[in-house]
This record gives structure tokens, C-alpha cells and sequence, in this order.
């Protein structure tokens, strides 16, 4: 069985909407990213992935699976017909890793994660300056359009979701791009999304005991 290490409403949260939306099952291990360790039995982390971050997905044969993009990309071509990941040979195969990887690094590691692991004492002006511009990309995308991707839901729109889910805690309210708006409203009402949330949710208020 495939096994998920995440930590709750990280960008691992995008990992477990795919395998959701997939139909797959699969154990969950909570890897607390702050201390390193496995809340299952107080492990280290770093042993599972030297990155000690999440997600990492850890393959039927044992190997590990690291970054967002990949194991998203991995979770989709387990189950073709979901049409989480376009076919081999389609064009749109190619906007999704153009997706993926916008948000990985545009939204995620350019604005997500310098803000909620650096202080901002002055350093964070720059990402906070970009995320405008940013948002401004997928907000036009959308505004005609129901997907990220062709005509129906991928693992990009489960990485999307993620990243517009965060931007609030993070002092970014997509108010002010109301196709963003509109698309998260349409995401948070698919079965497996409510699902993924709600459970990440309820764990995350664990933190805070």
C-alpha cells in the first residue's frame, strides 16, 4: 500500500486530494516538520526523507518519492482513467507540469514559504510585493475556465487549491481576484477536497492542544 507523509494543511494537503480524488488507498503518516519527527512513534524523520520535508510518498516496491510536482504527477498515472494527469502524447500532458511547477515555485517556494518561516522584519517585502503579480496569472487563467487543465479536474488543480487554501493565513486575501475566488469555491465543493480538508483541519488543531 502507498504511504503518504504529511504534515496537516502543508503541501502535502495536495498529495492527499489526489489520492482521494484517485480512489487510492493509502496509509498516512503525520511528520511533524517543525520537530522532524513521526507523531506515529516519535521517529526521525530525516531518516524517511534527508530533505525533512513534506510530502513523501513511499512506493508499493519501498522506494520514496519526494517534491510536490513528482509525487502529484505519480499519483495521477496510477489511475489514468481519473483524468488527474492528461495522456501521454497530449499537449495538456505538458500544461500540467507548466502548472505544477508555476505554483511550486511562484506561489509555494516564492511567497508560501519565505512567509510563514522567516520573520518579517523587512526581508519579506520583496515576496509580498510579487505575490500580486503572481496571482494575477491563474486569476486570468480562470476567469473563463472551469480547470487549470483542459476540461476537467488535475493534479494541478489539487496543488492550486492547496496554495489559495494557505495565501490567507498568510496575509493574502483572494477577495481581490474573484475568478480565484469563485474557482476555490468550486474546489472546496468536490467531495474528496471537503474530505482532505476536513480531516487535515481537525489535525491541525492538534498542534495547538
Amino acid at each position: 500500500m502507498l504511504q503518504l507523509y504529511f504534515f496537516p494543511m502543508a503541501c502535502s494537503l495536495s498529495s492527499r486530494i489526489a489520492l482521494l480524488e484517485a480512489g487510492l488507498d493509502a496509509q498516512y503518516h503525520f511528520a511533524h516538520i517543525w520537530t522532524k519527527k513521526v507523531v506515529d512513534d516519535d521517529s526521525d524523520f530525516r531518516g524517511v526523507s534527508p530533505k525533512g520535508a513534506v510530502p513523501v510518498l513511499v512506493l508499493e516496491n519501498g522506494e520514496r518519492l519526494t517534491e510536490s510536482a513528482a509525487v502529484l504527477q505519480y499519483i495521477a498515472d496510477l489511475k489514468p482513467a481519473t483524468g488527474l494527469a492528461p495522456a501521454f502524447g497530449d499537449p495538456d500532458r505538458y500544461r500540467l507540469q507548466e502548472w505544477l511547477s508555476f505554483i511550486g515555485a511562484e506561489i509555494h517556494k516564492g511567497f508560501l514559504y519565505p512567509t510563514f518561516w522567516y520573520k518579517d522584519d523587512g526581508s519579506l517585502s520583496k515576496p509580498r510585493a510579487r505575490i500580486t503579480p503572481t496571482l494575477s496569472v491563474p486569476s486570468a487563467h480562470l476567469a473563463d475556465r472551469e480547470f487549470l487543465v483542459g476540461d476537467r479536474f488535475t493534479a494541478a488543480d489539487a496543488h492550486l487549491t492547496w496554495a489559495l487554501l494557505v495565501l490567507r493565513p498568510a496575509g493574502v486575501d483572494i477577495a481581490q481576484w474573484p475568478s480565484l475566488s469563485a474557482y476555490l469555491e468550486r474546489m472546496q465543493a468536490r467531495p474528496a477536497v471537503r474530505e482532505a480538508i476536513a480531516t487535515e483541519m481537525a489535525l491541525r488543531k492538534t498542534l495547538a492542544a
